[in-house]
């Protein structure tokens, strides 16, 4: 009997986090369309210039996710006050060296990003990219507080 009803918590569990994260998943796919028809409207691109566009765009966003995900994340989640506390002189001059590591590949990467989008756009489309990544990024942070302020 305690058998059955650990199989269906377990089962439960499994079944909310698989949920959890498909909505999760749901919720970035959205965000990230609203992103791209913002940006598309921002820089008023072409047809032709949309098609060459976001394809350097993506590539740039995942390999910049990449090395967050995998680089910045380690080292923030072992960065809490208790762990931080605890670091040896050694153990905490390593970490800032591998964190400034991971900044300086995030900064190779948008270089790079930037030679590479000259090559589909103009610089002042490029200029303006940014500006309107900006000012989504400021719209989201804002829908965000106002919904947390709601609850």
């Amino acid at each position: 009997m305690k058998t059955k009803q650990l199989f269906i918590a377990a089962l439960c569990l499994v079944s909310i986090a698989t949920f959890s994260q498909k909505r999760l998943k749901e919720k970035q796919d959205q965000i990230k369309s609203i992103k791209v028809a913002f940006i598309t409207n921002e820089l008023n691109l072409t047809s032709d210039e949309a098609t060459k566009f976001w394809p350097v765009y993506n590539a740039f966003e995942d390999k910049q996710q990449e090395v967050r995900r995998t680089k910045l994340k380690g080292y923030l989640n072992r960065m809490d006050d208790d762990k931080l506390d605890n670091l040896s002189e050694k153990e905490a001059a390593t970490l800032l060296s591998q964190m400034e590591s991971a900044e300086e590949e995030l900064y190779q990467l948008k270089k790079k990003f930037n030679v590479d989008v000259r090559t589909v756009l103009p610089a002042i489309k490029v200029l303006k990219l940014k500006k309107a990544e900006d000012k989504f990024n400021r719209k989201l942070l804002q829908q965000f507080k106002a919904k947390r302020n709601k609850r």
